[in-house]
C-alpha cells in the first residue's frame, strides 16, 4: 500500500475543525501545528504535499507565503535573519548562520549554542527574554570565541493575541567596526602614554633620556599597534623650511640623511606633505613621480603631516615592500595617532628648550656670581700694579699674569655657556646675527652702583661683548692704562657722577692716556647736575654718545654698536632719550 502524502495543517483542534481533520486524514498523513510560525519551521525542514490553514490563521499564512517567496532574497542578504521561539530555538533562518557557524543546518538548534555560546556584551544581557516579556524590540552585542562580534536585534511577533511567543532576530556581523573602535581606543591610549612619565621617573631622568624614551615609545606603538615596520619622522625647521630627521627605522642611510624641504616640488612625498598639509597615499612607488626611495625595495608608502594647533610641524612616513599595502583606514588610523605624536614631539621640543634655557640660566647665574668679583680682582691688581711700575718689574709681571688669568676665567665661562645653551635658546637667531659686530668688543663700564655694573655684564655679554667694570674714575684710568698694553677698550661707558670726579673730568684725564676716547656718558633719567655733557660740548671734546639708566636693552645695544661702527668720527651727542623703562 502506497504511503499517503504529507499535509501540513495549521490550526487548533477546535470542534469545527475536527470534521475537516477527519476528512483530510482519509487521504493524507496530516501533521498539525498550532501557528504559522510553527508551520514555517516544519516547512523549512520537511517536504509536504500541501498546506491547510484554518481561517483564523490566514493572515499569518499569507506572511509565511511571502517569507517563503522572499527566501532567495533573504539568503543573499549580508545580515542573518532568524525566527526564534520562546526557548531561543531557531524556527527558521535565511542560512547566513550556516556560513558563520559552518553547519549544514541550524534550524532546531538553540541560537546561542549555534554561535558557540558567545559572550553577551550588552547593553541588554537578556535581549530575547526582554523582547518577549516587554513586547518591545531589544538589542545587544555578542562576542564569539574566535573574537567575532555580532549585533542582534530582536523584535516580538504577535500572532493574533497580546502575548508574543516568537521573535524575528536580525544578526549583523560587526567585527570590523568593533575592531576599529578597539584600535582607535588603543591609539588614543598610546597617545596618552607617549610622553606620560610619573614625577618620580622624571626626577631621575635626564632630558636626553626623556627624549630617547619618547622616541622609543613612538616606535613601539607604531610597530605593535599599527604594524608598520618602516618608519621615518622629520621635524620642520620653520626658519629654514628644512625637514630635519628625528627617527628613521628601515630607511636606507642615503635617504635618512637626504636634505628635504617643505616644498611641493623636488622634495619627494615628504616635502609635498609638509608643504600642502595633506596626507599622501602612494600605492605604487614605481609609477609615482613624487616618490623618492626611502626603504630598499619599497612598493608603497603612506605619509601624513604632523600637525599641532593647525600648523605643520613635521611629517610621519611609513613604507612597505608590498604594493598597495596601505588603505584609507590605515591613513585614518595614522592621522589619529600622529595628532598625539605631534603633541608628544612638541613636548620633546619643550624639553630641549627647557634644557637650553636652564643651561643658559645656570651659566648666567654662575657668571653673575663671578663677574663682579673678578672685576674687583682686576681693579685691585691694576691699583697695586700702579704702585710698582718702574720699581718692581717682577711684581708687575706677576700682577699682569693675574690680570690675564682673571680675564681668561671670564672668557672660559662665556665659551662654556655658548656650548651648553646656544644663542637661539635665549635670543632669536636673526636678532643675534644682526648684532654680530658686538662680539668680542671690549667694554669698560664705570659706575659706583653695583646694579648698573651687573646689568652691563648681563645685557652686553649675551651678545659676546667682553665687559669689565670700575667703581670710580681713578680705577677707570688704571684699567684703561693697563688695557693699552693689549689694545684699547672699544667703548667706555661712564656715569656723569663718580665718587671721585665727574664724567667730564674723567674724559679730560683719559685723553692723556688714549686718543680718541670712545666715551659714552650715562645720566640717571637725563639728570646732569655737574653739566658734564654741556661742558664736553662747549669744549668741543670728542663725546660719542649719551645713555640713560636704567638701561633699555635696545638703546644700550644701539649706542654701543654706533660706537663700534664709527670710532673715529665723533658725533655731537647721539644716544637715547631719558627713559623710565626697567632694566631688561
Amino acid at each position: 500500500m502506497a504511503a499517503k502524502p504529507k499535509l501540513l495543517f495549521v490550526g487548533d483542534s477546535q470542534p469545527e475543525q475536527r470534521q475537516v481533520l477527519e476528512q483530510l486524514r482519509e487521504s493524507f498523513e496530516v501533521v498539525q501545528v498550532p501557528s504559522p510560525l510553527r508551520a514555517l519551521s516544519r516547512l523549512t525542514r520537511e517536504p509536504f504535499a500541501g498546506l491547510y490553514v484554518a481561517s483564523e490563521h490566514l493572515g499569518g499564512a499569507f506572511q509565511i507565503g511571502r517569507l517563503l517567496q522572499s527566501e532567495r532574497i533573504l539568503e543573499g542578504m549580508p545580515d542573518g535573519i532568524v525566527v526564534l521561539d520562546s526557548e531561543n530555538t531557531i524556527v527558521w533562518g535565511n542560512g547566513r548562520l550556516r556560513e558563520w557557524t559552518k553547519k549544514e543546518s541550524v534550524v532546531g538548534a538553540n541560537f546561542y549554542t549555534a554561535l558557540g555560546s558567545p559572550e553577551i556584551l550588552g547593553p541588554d544581557f537578556c535581549p530575547f527574554h526582554t523582547a518577549l516579556a516587554t513586547g518591545r524590540p531589544s538589542n545587544s552585542t555578542l562576542r564569539s570565541a574566535d573574537n567575532r562580534y555580532f549585533h542582534v536585534h530582536a523584535a516580538p511577533v504577535f500572532e493574533g493575541g497580546t502575548t508574543a511567543h516568537h521573535l524575528i532576530v536580525t544578526v549583523r556581523d560587526v567585527t570590523t567596526e568593533m575592531l576599529q573602535q578597539q584600535k582607535l581606543a588603543a591609539i588614543h591610549q598610546a597617545g596618552v602614554e607617549l610622553a606620560d612619565l610619573m614625577p618620580d621617573e622624571l626626577s631621575v631622568m635626564s632630558v636626553e633620556e626623556r627624549i630617547e624614551l619618547l622616541k622609543k615609545n613612538i616606535l613601539h606603538f607604531t610597530k605593535d599597534l599599527l604594524h608598520f615596520d618602516v618608519v621615518e619622522i622629520r621635524l620642520l625647521d620653520n626658519r629654514t623650511g628644512k625637514l630635519e630627521p628625528l627617527l628613521a627605522v628601515g630607511i636606507i642611510p642615503e635617504a635618512a640623511g637626504r636634505d628635504l624641504f617643505a616644498r611641493a616640488q623636488n622634495n619627494g612625498v615628504t616635502g609635498f606633505v609638509a608643504a600642502t598639509g595633506g596626507s599622501y597615499l602612494c600605492e605604487d612607488t614605481a609609477s609615482d613621480p613624487l616618490y623618492l626611495e626611502g626603504c630598499k625595495g619599497a612598493k608603497s608608502s603612506l605619509t601624513v603631516p604632523l600637525v599641532l594647533h593647525d600648523e605643520v610641524i613635521g611629517t610621519f612616513n611609513v613604507e612597505s615592500p608590498e604594493p598597495r599595502a596601505f588603505s584609507e583606514s590605515d591613513m585614518q588610523f595614522l592621522e589619529i595617532f600622529t595628532r598625539d605624536v605631534a603633541a608628544a614631539l612638541n613636548t620633546l621640543e619643550l624639553l630641549r628648550a627647557e634644557k637650553a634655557t636652564t643651561a643658559q640660566e645656570s651659566v648666567e647665574a654662575i657668571h653673575s656670581a663671578v663677574a663682579l668679583p673678578v672685576d674687583d680682582i682686576l681693579n685691585d691688581a691694576v691699583n697695586i700694579m700702579e704702585r710698582y711700575i718702574g720699581h718692581e718689574p717682577e711684581v708687575v709681571e706677576r700682577l699682569q699674569a693675574i690680570l690675564r688669568n682673571a680675564r681668561d676665567i671670564k672668557q672660559l665661562i662665556q665659551r662654556v655657556g655658548q656650548k651648553m645653551a646656544p644663542a637661539q635658546a635665549h635670543l632669536d637667531l636673526d636678532q643675534s646675527q644682526s648684532r654680530a659686530m658686538l662680539r668680542d668688543r671690549r667694554i669698560l663700564v664705570v659706575d659706583a652702583d653695583e646694579s648698573v655694573r651687573s646689568a652691563a655684564h648681563n645685557l652686553l655679554e649675551r651678545y659676546g661683548c667682553v665687559v669689565e667694570t670700575a667703581h670710580d674714575g681713578g680705577e677707570a684710568i688704571y684699567m684703561v692704562r693697563n688695557m693699552a698694553l693689549e689694545g684699547n677698550y672699544d667703548v667706555i661707558i661712564v656715569d656723569i657722577r663718580l665718587p671721585d670726579m665727574t664724567g667730564y673730568e674723567l674724559l679730560l684725564k683719559l685723553q692723556e692716556v688714549m686718543d680718541p676716547v670712545p666715551l659714552v656718558l650715562m645720566t640717571g633719567f637725563g639728570y646732569d647736575p655737574g653739566h658734564s655733557i654741556v661742558k664736553a660740548r662747549q669744549a668741543r671734546l670728542p663725546l660719542y654718545g649719551e645713555l640713560c639708566k636704567p638701561f633699555r636693552l635696545d638703546q644700550l645695544l644701539d649706542t654701543v654698536e654706533r660706537m663700534v661702527r664709527r670710532p673715529a668720527e665723533p658725533a655731537a651727542v647721539a644716544g637715547g632719550q631719558p627713559s623710565g623703562d626697567a632694566q631688561q
